[in-house]
């Protein structure tokens, strides 16, 4: 599978919720759910593990992706990716890419 980038540079294909909703498979909401309920201590359902992406506008992403700080502010400033900012990297995504540097490493991947 190609990488989807999401706005902050974090690899959407390799989400759970995210494959999930592409292929429409309810098996695979089931697990994520479960892995998704022990390792953050919600009770997410199955019903919950849907996502289009990060740069998707129809409103179906996953928790916290849906009020993410990061997305709220490049979609209002309409770009793709917080690499395309001319604040970047602001405190917000310098912060997030200390924790994730996969994100920071794949934000130079966008063309």
């Amino acid at each position: 599978m190609n990488k989807v980038l999401g706005i902050c540079g974090l690899d959407c294909a390799t989400c759970g919720a995210f494959i999930a909703s592409k292929n429409n498979d309810d098996e695979l909401r089931k697990k994520v759910a479960a892995e998704w309920a022990t390792a953050y201590g919600f009770a997410f359902t199955p019903e919950m593990i849907n996502c289009h992406g990060c740069l998707a506008t129809d409103g179906v992403q996953i928790g916290h992706c849906s009020e993410c700080g990061m997305r709220l502010c490049a979609l209002g400033k309409k770009l793709a990716s917080c690499g395309d900012c001319a604040e970047y990297p602001c405190k917000q995504v310098a912060d997030f890419h200390a924790q994730c540097p996969e994100a920071k490493a794949n934000i130079g991947l966008r063309a």
